[in-house]
């Protein structure tokens, strides 16, 4: 895959997206209908180095490839684009991700800068602005679709309330763990995994979160714990 040029790998596990991710940024992986020809006369500005459709080939996949720049979907099986990047900071810390998302939630965008991407824009993006938001990740800059800016800005502001410790206090240890896992994005089966305890108990956990905290869906603890920077 690829050859010069900004050095990018993509995490999507929509594989018609990825197939025209990778089409639009590295012509010479597409299929022979001009454009590889053209690719191969004048080179690509962008070199696609590796894909990958979930978190387990991810990883490895990222750490190999050592890309400039990271397109990383953010929900996607096995614990999402937040799996990724915690696992690849460790390791490879000068790795840049730029999430690329059907969703625009404030609490989405919030935990994946959080957890250390430089940016993030919405899949209904234009072709020219993806490659000039990877050219801008790349240098160093941040970039956001204009709708997210001020979510981001908001709660890096201090908009977002600190952690309020008397509403922890009400969660055991294990609630508290449970809690973190679920914001972050992770399934009921991948928590029980993790957790080594049975899907049965962590429904009843996030019940007893979701009571405690006066709360009425998941969706409404993922922002619950988001805003007090939990994830």
């Amino acid at each position: 895959m690829g050859g010069d040029g900004i050095r990018v790998f993509v995490v999507d596990d929509h594989r018609l997206f990825l197939s025209g991710v990778q089409a639009e940024l590295d012509p010479g992986e597409a299929p022979d209908d001009g454009r590889r020809k053209v690719a191969e006369r004048i080179g690509t500005e962008f070199s696609i180095v590796g894909s990958a459709g979930d978190v387990e080939s991810a990883i490895p996949g990222i750490r190999a490839s050592r890309p400039d720049v990271v397109l990383l979907d953010v929900h996607m099986p096995g614990g999402g684009g937040w799996a990724v990047l915690e696992a690849v900071h460790r390791s490879a810390p000068e790795v840049r991700f730029l999430a690329l998302s059907v969703s625009d939630a404030p609490e989405d965008v919030i935990a994946v800068i959080r957890a250390g991407a430089r940016g993030y824009v919405t899949k209904s993006i234009s072709p020219a602005d993806l490659k000039s938001a990877i050219r801008r990740i790349r240098d160093g800059d941040a970039v956001f679709s204009p709708r997210l800016a001020g979510f981001v800005l908001d709660a890096f502001a201090g908009a977002a309330p600190e952690v309020a410790g008397d509403e922890l206090d009400q969660l055991t240890p294990r609630e508290r763990e449970v809690l973190r896992l679920i914001a972050r994005g992770y399934a009921y089966k991948e928590v029980a995994k993790g957790l080594h305890i049975s899907i049965k108990t962590v429904e009843t956990h996030v019940s007893a979160v979701l009571r405690k905290l006066q709360l009425s869906s998941r969706h409404q603890l993922t922002r619950w714990a988001t805003e007090r920077r939990l994830v």
